[in-house]
């Protein structure tokens, strides 16, 4: 089992920027692939950024590509989504997910609570 931890949601204005952390534990050796994806309120869960453990090769969604960089710590057992030039589109529930094979949601094995990163006009 692996568990995720997620920290740094809040409340910032359009522009701002936010990093968001996401803290794993347990059996991490298994994971290969860290993401993060967003529910934006009253649409489905999307995908935003994901990272290879081992490689660092990093994959981004086009709607954040250029504002939204991913990185991570192996040695703490960290991935980062650092946010910036932010918009009110980018308000939603932001979950980190672990998984080995993909970074398709269904691929996923392991997912955090969520944390709330809401932006003001």
């Amino acid at each position: 089992q692996v568990q995720l931890v997620e920290s740094g949601g809040g409340l910032v204005q359009a522009g701002g920027s936010l990093r968001l952390s996401c803290a794993a534990s347990g059996r991490t050796s298994s994971i290969t692939r860290m993401t993060w994806f967003r529910q934006a309120p009253g649409k489905e869960r999307e995908f935003a950024a994901g990272i290879r453990w081992r490689s660092g090769i990093t994959y981004y969604a086009d709607s954040v590509k250029g504002r939204f960089t991913i990185t991570r710590d192996n040695a703490k057992n960290m991935v980062f989504l650092q946010m910036n030039s932010l918009k009110p589109e980018d308000t939603a529930v932001y979950y980190c997910a672990a998984g080995s094979v993909t970074y398709a949601e269904y691929d996923m094995d392991y997912w955090g609570i969520g944390t709330l990163v809401t932006v003001s006009s």
